[in-house]
């Protein structure tokens, strides 16, 4: 039986298609600890740390504990994409793509994303589970647990398998060191490489193993760079412009002569 998805798209989130890092809902409501995460999260990517060592030391400065309130909040005050990421992801249901989040952030954060409807249908979801609620409604159809950022790879061809989507046809965004691993499958697989406000960890890892990245869309930053919306003015938006990858996707999809 034929796979129902013609490829499949699988993305980081933090940085990556929103300005926002995976641990913002925490200094949201502990802002005194803003800096001290913050730094975490920069270690965390330009791959220092682990992320299981990340959550101990940030688990050390607060004994947090993320109620659906709580979130809610941060979400309402915060929630921010980059141009066109709504837009991607409902092109890509309609042409039969299947588009995952991959992600070390919070899986009730993107629980209650869909909940308040801020993101289209997610038919799958890699996410730490962490902060996780009992959420009923507006789920994705499979979510998988991520504890380490080589897990990424793993979930990635987890769910190609399951939906028979050749690797040829996979197309891996990431933005940091911490997507690192992730690439390093993808180059393996002979998966589609795509630096989404790549950062200098990405490319200095990808430079130390060999890894030619296919495709850059947005500005390429040093660590201490962020994208904000003013910001964005600066740049041609369609820079930016998630639904820029459409014609990339279709034109790989299309290109039979690629194993």
């Amino acid at each position: 039986m034929p796979s129902e998805y013609r490829a499949l798209v699988s993305s980081d989130w933090n940085e990556c298609l929103a300005p926002s890092g995976p641990f913002d809902v925490i200094s949201f409501h502990y802002p005194n600890l803003k800096n001290d995460i913050r730094s975490i999260f920069k270690k965390y990517t330009a791959n220092i740390i682990s992320l299981d060592e990340a959550l101990t030391k940030i688990s050390k400065l607060c004994a947090f504990k993320i109620s659906i309130g709580q979130m809610d909040a941060y979400l309402e005050s915060a929630f921010e994409t980059y141009t066109g990421v709504r837009q991607f992801m409902t092109w890509c249901a309609q042409n039969r793509i299947l588009f995952m989040i991959n992600t070390t952030g919070f899986m009730g954060y993107f629980q209650r994303a869909l909940a308040k409807g801020l993101l289209p249908e997610l038919p799958v979801l890699c996410a730490h589970p962490m902060v996780r609620f009992d959420e009923h409604r507006t789920q994705p159809h499979q979510i998988y647990p991520i504890f380490d950022t080589t897990d990424k790879g793993r979930h990635t061809a987890t769910v190609a398998h399951a939906y028979q989507i050749r690797f040829h046809n996979i197309f891996i965004l990431g933005d940091s060191g911490g997507d690192g691993p992730h690439f390093e499958w993808g180059n393996s697989a002979g998966a589609c490489l795509i630096g989404s406000m790549a950062k200098s960890s990405l490319l200095d890892y990808c430079r130390a193993r060999n890894i030619s990245l296919d495709y850059t869309i947005g500005p390429c930053l040093n660590e201490n760079e962020t994208i904000s919306k003013n910001k964005e003015k600066e740049f041609n938006l369609m820079d930016f412009d998630l639904m820029s990858l459409a014609p990339i996707i279709e034109k790989r999809i299309c290109d039979t002569t690629l194993p």
